[in-house]
């Protein structure tokens, strides 16, 4: 696949607007966390060299450690993992600062930003920009570096790379159904919130129909509820959501990070 049509320009804006951005920043759908999260933590930025690219993504680095982008979810199909890696590749041997954030994961890869040195380019923002990825915060509850979906959101606004493909709807169950086990972004309207002791349900169709059900623990529920949402507040408004497709009684997600649910539209003034 050809490499997606954005200037040099662009991309050192937007690479340096992301790499700026920290846990604090604003996203489209509201205010982040006031301090850091243990995940979002950087430790000190040191230089080294991408050497060569592991599966999915995985920096393969001259020092010998092994790394990969915060804030990103590495493309699934075939032609699109190449096409990323591809992008990615064209930095290989070139001098990166690192900047990773949290603990290493259950792999030992530490998580990283990587800033090409002397031309400020932003790696991971770099390839959100461009459509090779999508933004993801992993297992993580906080979204490290929430100014990537904003480059997101124009690349899929241009349906640049992997954002070309059709999505899901949430109210498409045979499609979603489909996906089982990759990871998606839907969005649709909100047609039910149901709270519970231990979680709360976002549905997004009606009782009996084939479609959507969110699952939120009730810690990333407490985690709305200090952003101003509510049950009330959410119903009816057009959600965008991310994360890996379960099936049970029907398509799931299971959102850990509050900055997977992003809301698309305002409030809509109660029925009289």
């Amino acid at each position: 696949m050809a490499r997606a049509d954005i200037s040099a320009a662009m991309i050192l804006r937007l690479s340096l607007a992301a790499s700026l951005a920290g846990a604090g920043a604003w996203t489209p759908a509201f205010a982040a966390s006031p301090r850091p999260a243990p995940e979002c933590r950087t430790s000190a930025a040191r230089s080294d060299r991408i050497e060569a690219l592991g599966q999915r993504g995985e920096l393969i680095l001259a020092s010998g450690g092994r790394a990969i982008l915060s804030g990103l979810r590495w493309p699934e199909e075939p032609d699109d993992d190449a096409a990323a890696a591809s992008r990615l590749l064209v930095h290989r041997g070139q001098a990166v600062t690192l900047t990773a954030r949290g603990d290493p994961d259950r792999w030992g890869r530490l998580r990283v930003e990587a800033l090409i040195e002397g031309e400020a380019t932003d790696i991971g923002a770099e390839l959100v920009a461009a459509g090779y990825a999508a933004v993801d915060a992993g297992e993580g509850d906080v979204l490290c570096r929430p100014a990537l979906l904003q480059l997101e959101q124009a690349a899929r606004a241009e349906a640049r790379g992997i954002w070309r493909r059709p999505r899901p709807a949430t109210d498409d169950g045979i499609s979603l159904r489909a996906r089982y086990g990759r990871f998606v972004v839907a969005q649709g309207r909100l047609v039910g919130v149901g709270e519970r002791s231990a979680r709360t349900y976002l549905d997004f169709v009606r009782r009996g129909q084939d479609g959507l059900t969110v699952t939120v623990s009730k810690r990333t529920w407490r985690h709305l509820q200090e952003r101003g949402l509510s049950a009330a507040s959410l119903r009816g408004r057009l959600i965008r959501v991310r994360g890996v497709i379960d099936v049970g009684r029907g398509p799931s997600l299971d959102i850990a990070s509050a900055d997977m649910i992003e809301v698309l539209d305002e409030e809509r003034a109660p029925r009289r």
